[in-house]
């Protein structure tokens, strides 16, 4: 068979990979707002859970990439291909971390009612979901004005961290029982700025395999 048939299959396999990664990820994301929203710990769990599925994945994903570079002989743009999905997946990989992190600060704060009702973090973190969906997207179609786009929409999510954090400093100035409630919800809302910060890396690695141009901060 020939080396170059090979490669291109191992490519396919790799592809199809990041793409059940990353659908994973979604699935995720959208039941760690559900649990957040209805303080449900039994789904908090099953997304603590789902992470160490997707810590086999980056595993495997990132085995297999070295594997390909021995094997067998990739062109640059392979490489920069290669070089791409490895940097993709462990961006991936960090967002599902922060799914179980909060996921954790859900199951944490589910033995009282929340003092502050939840509107704002929601919409941050449906804001969060959609920059992700998107870099999915754009890594699919190859689409380099999309993964622009997501990278330009993480001001959004910035703007969300701000507002919220302030919204919650001042309730805790006048509810003393609010503090702990209140820092939870800081770390959660961290965690969400991070996932977006993570969707953007994505989005300037597909860039990079698009253009062959490296963005550095």
């Amino acid at each position: 068979m020939p080396i170059r048939y090979e490669f291109e299959k191992e490519l396919t396999k790799m592809h199809k990979q990041l793409l059940k990664m990353g659908a994973l990820i979604e699935q995720s994301i959208d039941d760690t707002i559900e649990a957040m929203k209805n303080q449900d710990i039994a789904l908090a769990r099953k997304v603590i859970q789902r992470d160490d599925e997707i810590d086999l994945m980056e595993i495997s994903m990132e085995t297999e990439c070295i594997m390909l570079v021995t094997r067998q002989q990739p062109i640059a743009s392979d490489l920069r291909l290669i070089t791409s999905v490895l940097k993709i997946v462990t961006d991936l990989e960090r967002i599902a971390d922060h799914c179980a992190d909060i996921s954790e600060y859900v199951i944490r704060l589910s033995n009282e009612p929340y003092k502050k009702p939840l509107e704002h973090i929601p919409m941050m973190a449906q804001q969060v979901k959609k920059m992700v969906k998107d870099t999915i997207d754009s890594y699919v179609e190859k689409n380099i004005e999309k993964a622009r786009k997501v990278i330009d929409d993480d001001d959004i999510v910035d703007k969300y961290f701000e507002d919220i954090v302030k919204e919650i400093q001042d309730l805790m100035k006048i509810q003393e029982d609010f503090i702990i409630q209140g820092t939870y919800f800081i770390f959660i809302i961290k965690y969400l700025e991070r996932m977006a910060d993570h969707a953007t890396n994505i989005c300037e690695w597909i860039e990079y395999n698009i253009t062959g141009k490296l963005k550095y901060k």
